[in-house]
């Protein structure tokens, strides 16, 4: 059994992928900012004999996610995490607001850098652990009307990458996940996608990358259906 940490588990892939790792026998540490999500995800891993535990954290917040590790490495031994949580904001980049491209800076880039720099010294002490960056085909190449949140994603590509030669000569393994848009609650404040059924479901995609997690880069298309 494995020590999981998922940040974003209380909806869309980050929930998928807490229940499907739970479901192997793992303990999942449901990380978001919405308590009642993740205790509601965290009671349907009980009900199924899984293992849970919610902490709620703004990861964009580094003393915080610092303060999150410390406590958690006192009682948890930690053997992955998922840095699952992401905003996105879509349209021509004149009508991007200013606030929504430092939720997209703070949360994508910062959170992802701010949780795996507090997990480090642990997974280096023991030279064992695994990290894995949800990062989007977003971060592999540019697209229309997703001018910031390419950046955002290009930039963990970058930080992936460079972390992988970073730790090559320890026991850590460090994967990048590339996959297209989802039918997650991701679309449900904006019109961006309006044929959402030609869409993977956030389940399938959990499934792909649990299949393929060892692998240090998973590309998976565009997260259509096969159909389109």
């Amino acid at each position: 059994m494995k020590t999981i940490l998922i940040t974003g588990s209380g909806t869309g892939l980050g929930k998928e992928l807490a229940l499907a790792y739970a479901e192997k026998g793992n303990r999942i540490l449901l990380v978001g900012r919405t308590s009642t999500r993740l205790d509601e995800v965290r009671q349907m891993i009980v009900k199924t004999k899984g293992s849970a535990r919610t902490i709620s954290c703004d990861i964009t917040n580094a003393s915080r996610v610092k303060q999150m590790l410390s406590d958690l490495n006192e009682t948890e031994k930690i053997d992955q995490v998922i840095n699952n949580a992401g905003v996105g904001y879509f349209g021509p980049l004149q009508e991007i607001k200013v606030g929504e491209i430092s939720s997209m800076i703070d949360t994508n880039v910062k959170g992802t850098i701010y949780v795996t720099k507090a997990i480090l010294p642990s997974f280096l002490e023991r030279n064992a652990g695994k990290i894995m960056n949800i990062i989007s085909t977003a971060g592999l190449y540019g697209k229309v009307h997703e001018t910031a949140y390419c950046a955002s994603k290009f930039a963990i590509r970058g930080f992936t990458e460079a972390l992988v030669k970073e730790l090559e000569n320890t026991s850590i393994s460090v994967t990048g996940v590339y996959m297209g848009g989802m039918d997650t609650p991701f679309w449900d404040e904006n019109n961006y996608i309006t044929d959402r059924s030609r869409l993977k479901s956030a389940a399938e995609v959990a499934a792909e990358i649990i299949e393929r997690e060892n692998e240090t880069e998973l590309i998976m298309g565009q997260g259509l259906n096969a159909k389109n």
